[in-house]
């Protein structure tokens, strides 16, 4: 994989980290998810 693919990988991975981040616990509950999950859930960590 080039490296251009994975800077763009990962600015994606933050993009939609940061947008679950900013939900509120209800709604990450509506989806499935806790705040301690969204690090896990996007990056697989």
């Amino acid at each position: 994989m080039k490296i251009s693919s994975k800077i763009s990988e990962f600015i994606q991975l933050r993009k939609a980290y940061r947008q679950l981040s900013q939900l509120d616990d209800a709604a990450l509950k509506d989806i499935g998810l806790s705040r301690g999950e969204i690090k896990n859930a996007v990056f697989g960590r």
